[in-house]
């Protein structure tokens, strides 16, 4: 018996002692513990310590390292770029021309170019010129506002004939990237033709629906040619002008004429000259300078700022005139 009352107790014992340390454990907030069942459902086993402020800075660390990790990643893309696009350019032309012009960009990307009335422009009609064999660039002709119902259903001809009426005409050559039917472009033209006024719009080679591809020579041959279209439009123009010229052998070829001059040449030229413009007093010295007749004479080319006011015929106002006569 009294074998068992010692067991007993020592049993109790035991127990009591186990709650007690669990009691001081719990109070510590630094330990953490796990539930398990070993035989005495009731006692609790320590799991393991943990210090929560370590563990913050462990996190922090981690986060920081990760950090420039990423960093040292993005560093290295960078200067890799910055590197190689050089080289890529230099070593392709044709992207740096791709970079330049940007005809690749098409913005909104998914316009019918054939439909203007898509954009809201009703009054407008779609067609495509040839300016050299076998090359077709896209075209917009938009009429004058107060022409819009009368346009309905129009072809072609008609816009063509509107333009020997007496509003005036617009040739709206666009800048890199896009096409003709770019949103602030259509803005624009909308706005023109409120204001009474015919826009003519196209495509470059090498833009939007147009053919070929896209090069300085090719942009500024387009231009060049739509304006010569226009100008072929408009009413009599060669029948007025051109004919009547040519036929009363009146054309003043000065281009042609200065090829057989023999002599020491001056020419003077003022830059607000609005009856002879002042390019053609340079695209003139040019050939002059150029023509074998006058090899070995002094050809000069003088101009005038337009500031000082001297316009076609008040030259000899300058000061300076006879210091250059001399």
């Amino acid at each position: 018996m009294r074998k068992r009352n010692n067991l007993s107790t020592v049993d109790h014992d035991s127990i009591v002692t186990t709650s007690n340390s669990n009691a001081l454990l719990d109070n510590s907030s630094h330990l953490k513990y796990e539930h398990k069942k070993r035989g005495d459902p009731g006692t609790e086993v320590l799991y393991h310590p943990v210090d929560r402020d370590s563990e913050k800075t462990m996190k922090r660390k981690f986060g920081r390292k990760r950090l420039f990790s990423r960093l040292k990643r993005l560093l290295i893309w960078v200067i890799g770029l910055y590197i190689a696009i050089p080289f890529i350019i230099k070593l392709c032309p044709a992207i740096q021309a791709k970079l330049v012009f940007l005809n690749f960009v098409r913005m909104p990307y998914f316009i019918d170019l054939k439909k203007p009335q898509d954009q809201g422009l009703n009054h407008t009609c779609n067609f495509y010129l040839q300016p050299e064999e076998g090359l077709n660039i896209g075209v917009w002709h938009t009429v004058p506002e107060a022409l819009l119902k009368e346009a309905q259903g129009k072809e072609q001809s008609w816009f063509e004939g509107t333009l020997d009426s007496n509003h005036r005409v617009i040739l709206y050559l666009h800048g890199n990237a896009g096409t003709r039917g770019g949103d602030h472009r259509v803005q624009l033209y909308k706005v023109l033709s409120s204001l009474g006024y015919h826009v003519v719009t196209f495509d470059y080679r090498g833009w939007g629906d147009s053919d070929g591809s896209p090069s300085e020579g090719g942009m500024t041959a387009d231009a060049i040619f739509m304006y010569d279209w226009i100008y072929r439009n408009l009413p009599g123009f060669d029948w007025f002008f051109l004919d009547p010229i040519t036929a009363n052998d009146i054309r003043f070829a000065s281009d042609e004429n200065v090829k057989h001059i023999s002599c020491p040449m001056l020419i003077l030229h003022a830059e607000d000259d609005t009856v002879v413009p002042f390019h053609l007093g340079k695209k003139l010295y040019k050939i002059a300078a150029s023509s074998p007749s006058l090899r070995g004479y002094k050809v000069q080319f003088v101009p005038f700022q337009k500031a000082l006011g001297y316009r076609h015929k008040f030259i000899y106002r300058s000061p300076e005139l006879p210091h250059i006569l001399r």
